[in-house]
């Protein structure tokens, strides 16, 4: 598996506790150890005090008493002493024991305190972990490439647990791969157009998947306006759903539950029950086709809608919209960072950081990655695809520059500073983090997964399509 990104952490202050204990438990031993020392050490001497007596066994009878002044000590005490010295002992052990529990429930009590205020500022969006100074990056040769697919990768998700990614492509296959070995470990093959009726899976271009927290369920949408629900262990085929009326550009599970919204080109916003294999209901309000979808814990979603320019907040039980706008080209990826903010790629180039509580971009990075074509008809990189690691400062994107783009949120997300790249071949049509930040995982193609709107690209080099973590 390849290097992290991350620097080393330092010393668990967990483990740094029981370091201590053990030293507490050392220095017990010692005192014991060095207890019976002490009376090893007298027998020598009594040894070389019965041998002086032997020699001088003639002038003096009274050694016998020298020999076991300590044995006449403990022999001199009373059985009230006694029980009063055992008392004080095991008083002395006592308050040691308390003294040891207070030092670990105080302990506990400040890492229960700390977690429990991590999930108080998670739920509030406002828990910002400052990780990208550890951030390093990735030398060539610690990145994997995965092969498999024959078409252009359109979309990848990564289990909660890290263990396994999911890939979906243009053939409309399905991949699913072992993190740790890089080895597939089942395929879903794509079918044919006009095998519908026979062929369990898709057999139109995949553009979006999504996967359960709690890693049951894999969801995948096409171009076919279908959406897919698979048991993501087996890969079994479970439910097929049906109802969008153009094709399937965006899905997520809410985070904790097995609902699911998705997202069309049909403008709309669909709510499904997987327990229940039901639909729930439709959301309508963009003026274009939506490019991407993502939701966290609450009970609402964020899209991107295209060319209709805006990013909106919908909030599923109050049936109710927030509309954001900025960019001045199609937005065409969006990905929550927490419950509160969010970044944003367009074709014009741009990547935007938002908040939920205002109407406009806390921060923009216009020619994001960059300018390409001859001089006097430079065109901005088109921005594909954004990854954010949760509750965090970092965040990244990808086009087809040959970069994958890392970035350093600035404080309260009201900056935007770049950190470093890494080399990527061909058009990153999505990218994700680990839930760990320990690696990030790129689905590369020779073209957009949107084709019908793929910019030229006549510059970039042919490749295989391919899986590419970092």
């Amino acid at each position: 598996m390849s290097s992290p990104f991350f620097m080393k952490k330092k010393e668990n202050p967990k483990f740094a506790k029981k370091g201590k204990n053990t030293a507490v438990l050392k220095r017990k031993a010692d005192g014991d150890s060095g207890g019976k020392s002490k009376l090893r050490a007298k027998k020598p001497n009594s040894k070389h005090n019965e041998e002086i007596s032997s020699d001088s066994e003639t002038e003096s009878p009274v050694v016998p008493r020298k020999r076991h002044s300590k044995e006449e000590i403990d022999y001199e005490e009373t059985p009230q002493e006694k029980k009063l010295r055992l008392a004080k002992l095991y008083l002395e052990q006592l308050k040691e024991e308390e003294e040891d529990k207070a030092e670990e429930d105080s302990f506990e009590t400040d890492l229960i305190a700390g977690r429990l205020q991590e999930d108080v500022l998670e739920q509030k969006g406002k828990l910002q972990r400052l990780i990208a100074k550890d951030l390093i990056p990735p030398d060539a040769s610690e990145i994997r490439v995965l092969r498999g697919h024959k078409l252009p990768i359109t979309c990848l998700v990564i289990s909660s647990d890290d263990k396994f990614i999911f890939s979906a492509a243009k053939d409309c296959s399905i991949i699913k791969w072992d993190v740790e070995t890089g080895k597939k470990l089942h395929i879903i093959p794509g079918g044919r157009k006009g095998t519908e009726d026979r062929h369990v899976g898709h057999t139109a271009h995949i553009l979006c998947m999504a996967i359960s927290s709690d890693g049951k369920y894999l969801a995948t949408g096409d171009v076919n306006k279908l959406i897919m629900i698979w048991e993501a262990e087996t890969c079994k085929h479970l439910y097929k759903f049906t109802g969008h009326k153009g094709p399937v550009s965006g899905l997520s599970f809410r985070k904790g539950t097995h609902d699911l919204y998705s997202a069309s080109h049909d403008r709309s916003i669909k709510v499904w029950n997987v327990d229940e294999n039901a639909y729930v209901e439709t959301l309508f309000g963009h003026q274009d086709a939506i490019t991407g979808l993502d939701s966290l814990s609450r009970e609402c979603c964020v899209t991107a809608g295209g060319r209709d320019r805006s990013v909106r907040v919908w909030k599923i039980a109050e049936e109710s919209q927030l509309v954001f706008h900025g960019h001045e080209g199609s937005i065409d990826c969006i990905q929550l960072i927490n419950e509160e903010h969010m970044i944003t790629g367009a074709d014009d180039g741009s990547v935007s950081l938002w908040s939920v509580n205002k109407k406009k971009p806390l921060c923009t990075v216009k020619q994001a990655h960059g300018r390409h074509g001859d001089a006097g008809l430079e065109q901005p990189h088109w921005v594909a695809s954004v990854a954010a690691l949760q509750n965090s400062d970092t965040v990244a994107s990808g086009s087809h520059n040959s970069q994958v783009q890392l970035w350093k949120c600035g404080q309260n997300y009201r900056g935007l500073q770049p950190l470093f790249s890494v080399p990527v071949s061909g058009f990153i049509n999505s990218l994700k983090f680990s839930s760990s930040g320990q690696f990030l995982v790129a689905g590369v193609g020779q073209e957009h997964s949107l084709c019908h709107r793929c910019k030229n690209i006549s510059s970039v080099p042919v490749f295989l399509e391919e899986v590419i973590v970092a």
